[in-house]
């Protein structure tokens, strides 16, 4: 039941976010919005407030913002009879909302009273080589900041690594008596298998367990700063399965509540953290020129504007949509008999 409950209430929050970018811009340009949908048809129930129907879909995936004339510029009050600029903007503002979300989400994580590790961080062994012993690093040494910020658990020195990929970073350690001293590596996109890109292996030699909470002026710039590191993440990600250091590890509708049942388990603020990588995810997924999704559309604005207006007749482009969203479905079942193969057998999606 948690999982069930968690997963739709992160999916409505998600996709309420979504698509409020796409109808407050569209109402902003007076671009007529027909239907505001939560989920897909079948309809539950509806109801209608000015030219706009309000609906509660039976299939909880997702949601839409039906805008009149989506390809035809011939009908009164369409999306395609606006300007280039004005399209672009109203298709974009759905993955911008998804983008911002997570600054909202992130800073709420943060001041939720939560559990975090403190400690002692050593370095346990370092691989022959690698940047780290280039630099002098050696096991023993205790790593007391990454680039002036304080290290407080392995968490801590994993992601300021995966954040700098291929670009120095200045490590200040401690080795027996002598505090402070520092030396520079660069993390290797591509290290030999089982070293990881610095090249150490850290363990905690005395740690806590203590509760956390900012207050509302401090949480919202950690927020910000976490949401655009998120985003360097997962850009590190994509470039990571493009170069095959990275394993490709894709997941429909019940691979992410499974995810999002076992994170729920763990207390609101890791729920809500979650969420926010979730609603990066969907943007991104979103932003892609991929037929029936923004970015797709977007992409056919683009052409029309390289081809200095001339348009792709409505008819294809609306073909083309329909047949990647068949595509899109397709794939989506694929995910989905993949993730109750992976519940079967007892996997996680979650190291």
């Amino acid at each position: 039941m948690l999982t069930i409950i968690s997963f739709f209430g992160v999916l409505v929050v998600l996709v309420l976010a979504h698509e409020c970018g796409h109808f407050f811009t569209a109402k902003a340009f007076k671009v007529k919005v027909e239907e505001f949908g939560l989920g897909f048809p079948p309809r539950l129930f509806s109801f209608k407030r000015g030219e706009t129907r309000y609906s509660f879909n039976a299939i909880p995936a997702g949601g839409f913002v039906k805008m009149a004339g989506e390809e035809d510029p011939g009908i009164e009050g369409s999306l395609a009879g606006k300007g280039a600029g004005v399209r672009v903007v109203v298709l974009a503002a759905g993955s911008l909302m998804n983008f911002l979300l997570p600054i909202l989400l992130f800073s709420v994580a943060l001041m939720v009273p939560h559990d975090a590790i403190d400690g002692t961080v050593v370095v346990g062994d370092v691989a022959p080589a690698s940047p780290a012993a280039r630099a002098g690093l050696q096991a023993g040494d205790i790593i007391i900041s990454i680039d002036g910020k304080p290290v407080r658990n392995i968490g801590d020195v994993q992601r300021d690594i995966q954040l700098n990929l291929g670009n120095k970073i200045d490590i200040t350690y401690q080795r027996g008596d002598n505090t402070g001293a520092a030396v520079a590596i660069t993390p290797r996109w591509q290290p030999p298998e089982g070293e990881g890109a610095a090249g150490i292996m850290v363990t905690m030699s005395e740690y806590d367990i203590v509760s956390l909470s900012y207050p509302f002026w401090e949480a919202v710039p950690k927020g910000a700063v976490q949401s655009f590191e998120t985003l360097v993440l997962f850009k590190n990600v994509i470039i990571g399965m493009i170069i095959g250091t990275v394993p490709a590890l894709v997941a429909g509708p019940v691979g992410i509540a499974q995810m999002t049942g076992e994170v729920a388990k763990a207390g609101l603020s890791p729920l809500l953290e979650f969420a926010a990588f979730f609603s990066i995810n969907l943007a991104i997924i979103n932003i892609f020129p991929l037929p029936a999704l923004d970015g797709g559309r977007i992409a056919f604005v683009l052409v029309e504007w390289l081809r200095r207006g001339k348009r792709v007749s409505p008819r294809i482009e609306r073909t083309i949509h329909l047949v990647g969203f068949a595509l899109l479905l397709g794939a989506l079942l694929m995910f989905t008999y993949q993730d109750i193969m992976r519940i079967i057998v007892g996997e996680s999606l979650l190291p």
